[in-house]
Order: structure tokens, then sequence, then C-alpha cells
């Protein structure tokens, strides 16, 4: 990833909420988590390599800028604490969301912004928005393209949804995605797949979410990304989940909770893997259609990612997803590589 001169003009500790752009072949992301700037960047050729540093650099496009202009912190009452949760390129416009990330009291009311593709043009920024009849922090993150085919099915052209941020009883306590419209944002959007605490995805198993181990979904689980495969029925979300005992205290290697990769008083579920859950979209279909609630419906499958880095903490953790429909490539950005703590961003080919 290129890298300026400060924290505020760095990668490192960032580069979440990817969104591909047709037009240039790039992408849009989310710069050190401290300052949450957006920035478009290039896209090398992909290659693999044994050491990081021998890894294709992508160079900046757009530098590090407020694409919200100072509202980024509006979709919450309290205006404090919120970060990028998605980018998204429809239709010549750049659509970002945000999202409160600690949010105790569940009062944030509003989601999205839009702007031109250009981050230097000002005083154009509409937002915050609110997607009408849905919970705004349930789909606050990533937006991902609903393949042509399956659009009339599910009512639009876009998915967005966030699931796994802290206060469960504010979040989706699963995968979650809406569908919506980003030319007509009057238009009500539909939840197509979400989970209130009291049915959360563990629960639709039997299982706890904030006790013992399970492969599906406990309280340190999160999803920081979507994509739709063109030419499949899949819908894949992407993000990371706690393969151990879960626990809620301190970590550390001699905390309460024994977790060597977060020394912090929090949620527990040490080891951690990559993890993708897939969806069928007739099930989601079903829903948009009025036969299942939104909270029925579970992931066909579900496995773990494997990345060929080590992150620097061993939280594994993704940062984003993007996808190119034309060429059938997903980039997924890899958290805090390195001494640097840097993004690094795989790209995945579907044969299908």
């Amino acid at each position: 990833m290129p890298q300026g001169t400060s924290d505020q003009l760095t990668f490192n500790y960032g580069g979440t909420a990817l969104g591909f752009n047709p037009a240039n072949r790039s992408l849009f992301i989310t710069g050190h988590d401290w300052y949450q700037l957006s920035a478009e960047i290039s896209i090398p050729t992909p290659s693999k390599a044994s050491d990081v540093q021998s890894l294709p650099q992508a160079t900046l496009i757009q530098g590090l800028t407020d694409a919200t202009e100072g509202k980024l912190n509006q979709v919450h009452p309290s205006g404090a604490e919120a970060k990028v949760g998605g980018h998204l390129v429809y239709n010549g416009k750049l659509y970002i969301s945000s999202y409160r990330y600690y949010d105790a009291t569940d009062q944030q009311f509003a989601s999205h912004f839009v702007r031109p593709l250009s981050l230097s043009t000002r005083s154009q920024v509409q937002g915050p928005i609110t997607l009408q009849n849905v919970p705004a922090r349930w789909v606050a993150g990533y937006m991902g393209l609903i393949p042509s085919e399956w659009q009339s099915a599910l009512g639009g052209p876009v998915l967005t949804g966030l699931g796994g941020v802290p206060i469960a009883a504010a979040s989706s306590v699963g995968p979650a995605a809406a569908v919506f419209d980003p030319s007509n944002l009057s238009k009500a959007a539909t939840m197509l797949v979400g989970y209130p605490l009291g049915n959360s995805l563990a629960q639709r198993y039997g299982l706890s979410e904030a006790g013992g181990s399970n492969s599906m979904w406990n309280l340190t689980s999160q999803v920081r990304g979507v994509v739709f495969p063109t030419g499949s029925s899949s819908v894949l979300f992407i993000g990371r989940h706690g393969t151990g005992e879960y626990c809620y205290g301190a970590g550390g290697e001699s905390g309460a909770c024994y977790d060597p990769t977060n020394m912090y008083q929090g949620t527990h579920a040490y080891p951690y893997r990559y993890q993708v859950w897939a969806y069928d979209a007739n099930d989601l279909a079903d829903v948009k259609a009025g036969k299942r609630k939104h909270y029925e419906i579970q992931p066909y499958a579900v496995w773990a990612l494997d990345l060929p880095y080590e992150s620097s903490s061993g939280a594994h953790q993704i940062h984003g997803v993007a996808y190119d429909p034309s060429n059938q490539v997903m980039y997924i950005s890899q958290a805090c590589i390195g001494t640097s703590c840097a993004p690094i961003i795989h790209a995945f080919k579907f044969a299908l």
C-alpha cells in the first residue's frame, strides 16, 4: 500500500471499506483507523511472493480525504465515533456508509452518503441519508452489487449490510444485508437477512452466541463484506470468527479469557480464523416475497478462508471486500500485516 508521512496520511491500521471503481479499475479504501479518510488506489497486476515486501504496491489515484466533508459522525445523535463502513461506485457516483462503532443506546438513525467520484469536489455531499424500513446500524457497512438476473427477485440492484459490531442488541447477530436502490434513496429498503439478538444465527442451530464454542457465530464474529458472483446463486459474506470457547473479560496470556491476540476487556474466542458464510439467493428471494423472515434463513455452507500471510496480532480480521463483476475478481483487505500493521489486498478469481 502507498504510505504517507504521518498517521493521518497512511493506510497502516486501516484498509477498510473497499469499493471497486469500474471506470478506473481501482479501489476506494479508508486509511488509518483514527481518521477515517477515503482514498482511491490503483490495482497492480496481482502476484505471489514469499514475503510481503516483494508484493506489487498500489499507487494513489486520489489522496486521503474526508469524503463526507465533516458529516461522517452525523448518523448518530451524539455526533461522535463513527466509522466509514463501505464505498460503492454506482451510476457514476460514490456512495459511502457510516456506522457508530459503539452504540450503547441504539440511536443510530442514518447510514449513507452520496457524492461525486472526485474526492476534490466540495460541497456536493448528500446525507446522511436514512434508508427507510430497516435498522440504520444493520445496513451501515459493506455494499455489493446484485447481478441483473437476480434484481427482480430480490427487489433491487444493491445489497448493504453490517454484522458483528459492539453492542449485540444494537446490531445484527449474524450476517446482514438489505436490498436498496441507490438511484432512488427515498424508496424503502428491505432486510433480506439479519438476526436480532433474540433470534441470532447461533440460535438457529440451537447454540449460544455468548457461551461455549461453535462454528457459526459468536460475539467475536465479524462480517466486513458481501459478494454476489455473477452467474451464481450464492451470496457470500466475508469476515472472521472465533472458534474457541467464548469468554467475556480481560484477554492476553494471563487474563481471565486466554487470548494472546487481544489483552483488553471484551469478547474473546481464541483462536480466530477468516471465514465465509454462504447463502442461497433463493432463500433471500423467499424473504423478499414474504415467505420467510429475514432471521429464519441459514447459510448453506460455512468455511474457513485461508490467506497466505499471518496478521501481526493473530486476530485474523478482514477489513473490506470489493468485487469486479466484469472480470469475476473479488478483492479482500487482510488487516494488519507486518510490523507497520498495513493491509494487504488479495485478489481471488471466480471460476463458475
